[in-house]
């Protein structure tokens, strides 16, 4: 027998229900609308799927309380309503990490390295921003801007040389040094979307997130995200 749309609807949403008290550590029985206030302030799947979670809960609500008998159900889920409600089920219960979909072998540049150099990179690799560090310690991110603002300052100069400029001179142009944020190799995807939103409604907007295996600018740089590279799932 072919499992009804109802049905497949209900055990989804009884899943992501389970899933939800899972991430706040109760098994506490609880509206589910009560869950999604409290996991939400936890999540940022739960956040991204709010507005569809709610209006499930009206429909499991239509379909469980005006079903008069067990082949009978008031309302019968269309395909893509099925199909959004197990979207998200998969993503609570299998989240995506930033590690999965953006680790790569990252080139890191040195604070003596020169601007010539940098560019030769950015030009074979297509890079936008780029990590400084001296020695194993980070000391910041450079951007276009801060690359444009530099040679600004040199507009009146004689002559200014690439070779001879180091990445630190670059980076001291950088004016928000605060561009970037670290963010652990286990964190979802959604998570970092939640982060670059936040930062342009705070005014601070990130020009990339950079992932560790813990989250911490000591630990080993092992991916770059950037607002650009997360259009994809959004």
């Amino acid at each position: 027998m072919v499992a009804r749309n109802s049905d497949k609807f209900i055990v989804s949403y009884n899943r992501i229900d389970q899933l939800m008290k899972d991430l706040l550590g109760t098994n506490e029985h609880m509206a589910f609308f009560r869950l999604i206030d409290f996991a939400k302030k936890k999540n940022a799947i739960i956040r991204r799927y709010e507005a569809d979670l709610r209006e499930f809960g009206d429909l499991r609500n239509a379909i469980i309380h005006h079903r008069t008998s067990l082949e009978y159900a008031i309302a019968e889920p269309h395909d893509d309503v099925v199909k959004k409600m197990e979207e998200i089920e998969g993503a609570l219960a299998k989240p995506i990490t930033v590690a999965q979909m953006f680790q790569t072998n990252v080139t890191i540049f040195q604070e003596t390295d020169s601007l010539s150099y940098a560019l030769k990179v950015i030009k074979d690799k297509k890079y936008n921003q780029f990590p400084v560090y001296k020695g194993n310690s980070f000391k910041g991110l450079i951007t276009p801007v801060g690359i444009t603002k530099w040679m600004a300052s040199k507009v009146d100069s004689d002559s200014f040389s690439r070779k001879r400029t180091m990445l630190s001179e670059i980076l001291a142009h950088e004016s928000n040094r605060d561009n970037h944020r670290f963010i652990q190799s286990k964190a979802s995807v959604f998570e970092a979307v939640d982060i670059f939103k936040s930062s342009v409604t705070r005014g601070r907007r990130l020009e990339a997130l950079l992932i560790t295996e813990d989250g911490k600018a000591s630990n080993k740089l092992i991916g770059i995200i950037t607002p650009m590279s997360l259009l994809k799932i959004e």
